[in-house]
């Protein structure tokens, strides 16, 4: 139904607003009749903007894509008989054009599909039009999709498309091909371009299952950063995994983090503060019953970086301290019970940080352990640090940077989360 509305609301903004306005608040009863299914997120991605400027060094050059079919590989962590995408243009000041997409079962993870899969819709049509920061649900599809398998979302975008919005670190491939309609393409050979973002698509929804959802927002140790490309080894996949060898009907596991991300700072490369962003995720994620939130390392390391001209990624360089971080914290578990779901803070990870800094981590892990504010924790610090070194990894969980884990270190964290904590929302706080 969203999409439909988000045709209808682009009336109110055209010089006929006056005649059309009346037919399009007519419709809206019929419309809501219309949509009767409830829903549960399955997957998901963070978009990011895309830094606007001259002479941006080559990382945070989006590729071409007017005119071109972009396939995205994504892997939902529930299976269901149907789907619904949502598709966003946030960030974004041009339009967005998508002429034709499609959604079929894809090869591994590569650029091939193993079936023609099915057409997506929107209102009935196959274009869809989004506005500068605007947003839509495709109608229902009708194809079963499988747990921690992958599928191809192919999207025709139109000829004076740009791309202004991301996800930077998928740790996933996406291919574009050459000029021209690929979304039936079934092999691989028109998909020449291959790039590691995610890009509108932001999250596929199955029927509503009881077991729900839980999200796991954050930074770049969330999203994953430095686990093996192409494998889904980051945290929240690994968690995904062992709550399907442990349950009989697990719940979906979400991935809202972002790299670079940071509790109260924007910045100009790595996303909107999360304190900020939460709503929005929380907003268009049906389902979610247990947020797990780990934030805060940036906002403690990006104060001590020098500024430079150019692109300066780590700005703001804002000071934080104990105090402002849990004023953060705070307004995250504010936001989880207005949404009705619990939330789960996890502690700061070692990050073999300076004196000064490392004592900031140790005074807000100490608070997270033992606040009464959270509907729990999860102290992924114990689950990684060094036992002889405490504010080091533990060397076979260090990816190499000394800050990231590796796969090893990321299935540690998903072993580190208690599993009572993620049952269905039966069991959450009525308070909230």
């Amino acid at each position: 139904m969203k999409g439909l509305l988000v045709r209808l609301s682009s009336l109110f903004e055209s010089r006929r607003a006056s005649r059309c306005c009346l037919l399009a608040l007519a419709l809206l009863p019929c419309l809501a009749l219309a949509e009767s299914t409830t829903w549960t997120s399955t997957w998901m991605t963070s978009l990011q903007a895309i830094p606007q400027r001259a002479a941006l060094p080559p990382l945070y050059q989006a590729p071409e894509v007017s005119g071109r079919t972009v396939r995205q590989i994504v892997y939902p962590t529930l299976s269901g008989r149907e789907v619904r995408l949502h598709v966003s243009n946030r960030y974004a000041n041009t339009p967005l054009d998508i002429q034709r997409m499609r959604i079929a079962p894809a090869q591994s993870s590569a650029a091939a599909t193993r079936g023609a899969g099915m057409a997506v819709t929107f209102g009935g049509q196959a274009q869809l039009r989004l506005p500068p920061g605007g947003e839509a649900d495709s109608d229902t599809v009708a194809l079963a999709v499988t747990s921690h398998q992958p599928y191809a979302i192919s999207s025709l975008l139109g000829p004076q498309q740009r791309l202004q919005a991301w996800h930077r670190v998928a740790s996933q491939a996406s291919y574009i091909s050459t000029p021209g309609d690929h979304t039936d393409d079934r092999a691989a050979d028109a998909f020449r371009v291959r790039f590691t973002q995610f890009a509108w698509v932001t999250s596929l929804a199955v029927p509503q299952s009881p077991t729900g959802a839980v999200l796991a927002i954050g930074d770049s140790i969330t999203d994953g950063m430095r686990s093996t490309p192409g494998s889904n080894r980051r945290w929240p996949d690994a968690l995904s995994r062992r709550l399907g060898g442990a349950m009989t009907q697990p719940p979906a596991v979400l991935n809202a983090g972002i790299s670079g991300n940071r509790l109260l700072s924007d910045s100009p490369c790595y996303g909107e503060r999360l304190v900020a962003r939460i709503e929005h995720e929380l907003d268009n994620q049906p389902g979610v019953h247990t947020v797990i939130a780990l934030i805060g390392i940036n906002d403690i390391n990006f104060a001590a970086m020098p500024a430079h001209g150019g692109l300066d990624c780590d700005e703001p360089h804002t000071a934080v301290s104990a105090d402002s971080l849990i004023a953060g914290y705070r307004r995250v578990i504010a936001a989880a019970h207005r949404h009705h779901a619990r939330v789960l803070l996890g502690t700061l990870t070692p990050a073999d940080l300076p004196a000064a800094r490392e004592s900031l981590r140790s005074a807000v892990n100490q608070w997270i352990r033992g606040n009464r504010e959270a509907d729990g924790f999860v102290d992924f610090d114990a689950a990684l640090r060094d036992p002889a070194r405490p504010g080091s990894l533990r060397k076979n969980y260090d990816s190499g940077d000394h800050i990231h884990p590796s796969d090893a270190g990321y299935a540690a964290m998903a072993d580190a989360v208690p599993l009572s904590l993620l049952t269905s929302n039966t069991q959450q706080r009525a308070a909230h």
